[in-house]
């Protein structure tokens, strides 16, 4: 989370003229709020971050926007307008308090020194506010050089990759997915050093895209694009971005992030090519083995060791803390016996990922080298591949 600002971060626009006074559905009002609020930042040395920014205008929209300086999110909503204006409402507060109230119309109006009075009902409550001039500007969304990306493609690419996206801040430029577009596909990879996804869909129309467009978006946008498409039936993303940030309409809802600086790793570079050995299991019996067997896994590594030999995979684990376990799969192997240590974690993010349904095909070249994960009966025209370094057991 940003502490310091600079001037341009908080540049402001000129408030509405007048106390904002409206009346707006609260199903209608919880819907958005609920949008919303994922982009609050609970902890920051900066207040006004934890409010939501509420305009009303004369055409009967209630603007709501939040930001944590990294990421924003406008979204709106219909409301009766009785005076256009603007203010600011602490967050999380708003949306406890909106939760708790019976469905019916809500009335909210901008008193003295920033409070905000919210009638519903019998309820009548005044929260304290902060100065709408406070409140940093968001960007707009471009007015052209927009893309067009298919919904369910992207939510679902997210969903392969944002595991395996670093968690060290200070490997900066691992905090985030690459997006790679082109005319008729898109991919999405994620790494931490230590284990890569990478999903590609085939046969995808991206109109306006001449070779290939790559882009590095945030863990935390990828987060809230896929909480915003599960809450849509949204069939079209718009895509756009400019020097410092990444735009994202979802409907009515417009998502910007800042953008990630450096480059992302030659990951081409790490794609095995070599992995001749090969196992089919169903994903529900290796992800069940390596739970069991993962209880008793050093708790530092959670590495575990997977035994290939004549038409059986065993799955083992020890530590002098918890003791020792071994499972064994029964399935077809025809190829030299190969003994592997992976990060039990790591193995089970993946099973996760695919829904533990169906087959995975584990591919292997050696004990030192790269192991690969891919699905075994996956649709033709998207290829998913995880890759995983081995560990020294």
């Amino acid at each position: 989370m940003t502490t310091a600002i600079e001037e341009s971060d908080m540049s402001t626009t000129a408030a509405p003229v007048g106390n904002l006074e409206i009346t707006v559905s609260r199903a209608e009002l919880l819907r958005e709020l609920t949008a919303a609020q994922g982009v609050v930042e609970r902890k920051t040395t900066i207040p006004i971050l934890s409010n939501f920014l509420f305009e009303a205008t004369d055409d009967g929209k209630l603007t709501i926007t939040a930001t944590d300086l990294d990421l924003s999110l406008r979204t709106s909503c219909t409301a009766k307008v009785k005076k256009a204006g603007a203010c600011t409402i602490p967050a999380r507060k708003l949306y406890d308090y909106i939760k708790l109230l019976p469905e019916g119309d809500i009335s909210l109006k901008l008193m003295d020194n920033h409070w905000v009075q919210i009638r519903a009902g019998r309820s009548n409550t005044k929260m304290v506010g902060m100065a709408r001039a406070n409140f940093p500007q968001v960007p707009e969304f471009p007015t052209v050089g927009s893309f067009k990306i298919a919904a369910p493609a992207l939510r679902n690419m997210i969903s392969k990759t944002i595991f395996a996206i670093s968690n060290e801040e200070s490997r900066y430029t691992l905090n985030g997915a690459l997006l790679v577009l082109k005319a008729e596909s898109m991919a999405m990879v994620a790494t931490d050093g230590h284990r890569l996804a990478h999903i590609e869909k085939l046969g995808e129309n991206l109109d306006g895209i001449s070779g290939e467009k790559k882009t590095l978006i945030p863990r935390k946008a990828l987060a809230e694009i896929s909480s915003l498409l599960g809450g849509s039936d949204a069939e079209i993303i718009e895509f756009a971005d400019d020097d410092q940030t990444l735009f994202f309409r979802i409907g009515g809802r417009v998502l910007t992030s800042r953008k990630l600086t450096g480059q992302f790793p030659n990951y081409e570079a790490v794609l095995p090519r070599d992995n001749t050995k090969f196992v089919i299991v169903r994903s529900e019996d290796l992800m069940k083995s390596i739970q069991r067997v993962a209880q008793f896994a050093d708790e530092r590594s959670g590495a575990i060791k997977l035994r290939l030999e004549q038409n059986e995979l065993k799955i083992s684990a020890q530590s002098t803390d918890a003791g020792e376990s071994e499972d064994i799969i029964e399935t077809p192997y025809s190829y030299d016996a190969i003994v592997v240590g992976f990060n039990s974690s790591y193995l089970i993010d993946y099973l996760r990922a695919t829904g533990e349904t169906g087959e995975v095909r584990l591919e292997f070249k050696d004990a030192q080298s790269a192991g690969q994960m891919r699905p075994e009966d996956g649709a033709d025209d998207v290829k998913y591949r995880y890759i995983l370094m081995p560990m020294r057991i």
